[in-house]
């Protein structure tokens, strides 16, 4: 005869010993991925070649609503840029800041008439684009897939309030 009251195998393997500190876990657990997942990490899928080879397209990635919190980008980092609202967004790569003059020749990015070292570029390109001095507010966003003419890449000057954040690799 049973004096406890032991739960059977199937409760421990699915509820646990303690159904009141499973169902606060699951809360907890449930809550914290909300909160992450709609306000700090935004799930992202890539569209299109243009940040090619870097990320493949129709991949999902993550982009850090946080990771620009604390500093602005910087030259190199790969952002999502939000044109009409949060559900079409493009990914770019920053190569020109803030008070900067951005140029291409030959298919080298030129910063303030320096060239751009740029190790994650792999297809050769011939853009050429003239000078383009950036605002104070004003970055240079665009893609790691130049072997397509300019005129067909999505590329220019985003503002910083259209800087959605940080993609995560």
């Amino acid at each position: 005869m049973e004096t406890g009251s032991e739960p059977g195998w199937l409760q421990r393997v699915v509820i646990g010993r303690n159904p009141k500190r499973t169902a606060v876990r699951i809360f907890v657990l449930s809550f914290t991925c909300f909160v992450l997942f709609r306000y700090v990490l935004l799930p992202i899928r890539v569209e299109g070649v243009s940040m090619m080879p870097t990320y493949k397209e129709r991949r999902p990635n993550f982009v850090n609503r946080l990771g620009y919190y604390f500093h602005e980008p910087r030259r190199g980092d790969v952002v999502t840029i939000r044109t009409s609202g949060i559900s079409i967004m493009y990914m770019k790569r920053v190569i020109g800041l803030p008070g900067e003059t951005v140029a291409f020749h030959l298919g080298r990015a030129l910063i303030d008439g320096q060239i751009l070292d740029e190790p994650y570029i792999k297809y050769p390109c011939d853009w050429e684009l003239p000078p383009r001095h950036l605002g104070p507010n004003e970055y240079f966003l665009v893609g790691d897939n130049r072997s397509m003419p300019a005129s067909d890449h999505t590329m220019g000057v985003a503002l910083r309030d259209r800087i959605v954040g940080k993609v995560l690799l």
